[in-house]
């Protein structure tokens, strides 16, 4: 297949290697056999979000996402029509507040979102950085990530991470993290988010591979590093939640 990939803002919103979510799917899309395009959306720019297989925006600051939130709103009614299309999006990190309804910053003033959820992001002088071990809704193994926010996220009806048995979730201390609408993730989770988590790479890959009617190939290459490095991710997280 031919597939393209479009990466939102990568400039704006480049925090945490938040490119290397867009690399690493594209290496893998390519081993499948599929020739793969990745254009950038740059502020300012119009783009017709129909065409691309996956869309991707990464990290920011507070003040780079207020101003990626600026540019992209008058593209909001095509990004939510992509997404009702079922386009696969992840919104990594700090970008994760712009699908909800309103971002209202450290100084009070609300700023109207894109709208694919009806969640309120508000953020406050305190930042949450820790580490994250959660429960998916996709699958059964755990989800792994880095978090820096000073945002609490209220009204997110459809979570990525059911609960989270180490870390900060959207609003309270173990709660459920993200947000997922048809194939749009989002999440606060860095890392970056992708490379952290194969199951959660392979659930976009089938997310594309569905979308367009195909099947995935019957033999998927092997990337025993990648298992590796999440294996051990996953096991030095757990004994943490077993510390008093």
């Amino acid at each position: 297949m031919d597939i393209k990939l479009l990466h939102i803002y990568p400039d704006l919103m480049n925090l945490y290697g938040s490119y290397a979510n867009v690399t690493l799917l594209r290496r893998h899309l390519e081993d499948l056999g599929n020739q793969v395009t990745v254009d950038s959306l740059l502020p300012g720019e119009e783009a017709d979000f129909a065409q691309y297989d996956f869309i991707f925006m990464g990290a920011g600051t507070e003040r780079s996402q207020l101003a990626a939130l600026s540019a992209l709103l008058p593209l909001a009614p095509t990004l939510r029509a992509a997404a009702a299309a079922d386009i696969a999006m992840l919104f990594a990190g700090t970008a994760m507040e712009l699908l909800g309804k309103t971002v209202v910053d450290v100084q009070g003033q609300e700023h109207p979102a894109l709208e694919l959820g009806s969640f309120r992001s508000v953020q406050g002088s305190k930042r949450i950085v820790e580490d994250v071990l959660g429960s998916c809704s996709l699958f059964e193994a755990p989800v792994v990530g880095f978090m820096n926010k000073c945002a609490l996220i209220s009204g997110v009806e459809t979570p990525l991470l059911n609960g989270c048995q180490l870390g900060f979730g959207n609003e309270a201390e173990g709660g459920p993290e993200g947000f997922r609408y048809r194939n749009v993730l989002g999440s606060e989770l860095t890392g970056p988010l992708l490379v952290k988590n194969p199951l959660l790479l392979g659930a976009v890959i089938a997310a594309i591979y569905r979308r367009r009617g195909q099947a995935l190939p019957e033999e998927i290459p092997d990337y025993p590093f990648e298992e590796q490095a999440y294996s051990v991710t996953v096991q030095q997280l757990r004994l943490r939640c077993q510390k008093p």
